[in-house]
């Protein structure tokens, strides 16, 4: 009884974090325009147009004097890319860069850290979905002690973040999306613990 009774208890903590994790999703856009920056980068994935698009604006509206565009196919060229932000050549060709390495948020975090760190960048808008948002966060912040990052989520055009759990698909991606972030808050806590871990430089 007592197995089950932790059981039960721990499902309704999870479940009540899942929720509050998919509110606070809902209520991230629109988002307001993010403070000026060095840089801003988009990081790929479904949806990939929106975001990069939005990148694009923050370029066109002086918010960032360059863009990177993170976890790029490598058979995609770099015209179909300008195509689907719909960024003007002129500006596209001086001030957007393409990287290829990256295939998840980790590798998109150290992709873009070393374009950061190349820049010699003190600051970054971060634009993605906004359900992969706060997981993308926690990798960057990670990534980039010492860099002042602001978030700035896109809303996704196949998910109804007020009603995901309506659709058997909007229910799957956030609650694989909220185990994953789970998963890296526990990683960052452990490491955290670790005397031999990494310190963040005083800010």
């Amino acid at each position: 009884m007592k197995s089950l009774a932790a059981f039960l208890v721990a499902a309704m903590i999870w479940t009540a974090g899942l929720f509050t994790f998919a509110g606070r999703v809902a209520d991230s856009t629109p988002a307001p325009p993010p403070p000026p920056a060095d840089g801003a980068v988009a990081l790929t994935g479904a949806g990939s147009a929106e975001r990069i698009a939005a990148a694009v604006r923050l370029l066109e509206d002086g918010k960032a004097r360059r863009v990177l565009v993170s976890g790029v196919n490598r058979e995609v060229t770099r015209d179909q890319v300008r195509d689907l932000g719909g960024a003007v050549r002129r500006l596209y060709d001086c001030c957007v860069d393409l990287g290829f390495t990256a295939a998840t948020t980790l590798g998109n975090a150290k992709e873009t850290a070393e374009w950061v760190e190349a820049m010699r960048y003190s600051s970054l808008i971060v634009v993605t979905a906004d359900y992969h948002m706060p997981r993308a966060m926690l990798e960057l912040r990670a990534g980039l002690p010492g860099v002042r990052l602001a978030a700035y989520p896109v809303a996704t055009s196949t998910l109804d973040a007020r009603r995901w759990w309506r659709t058997a698909r909007g229910a799957r991606l956030m609650v694989l999306e909220y185990s994953k972030y789970l998963a890296i808050l526990g990683r960052e806590a452990v490491l955290g613990l670790s005397p031999e871990a990494p310190r963040a430089p005083p800010k």
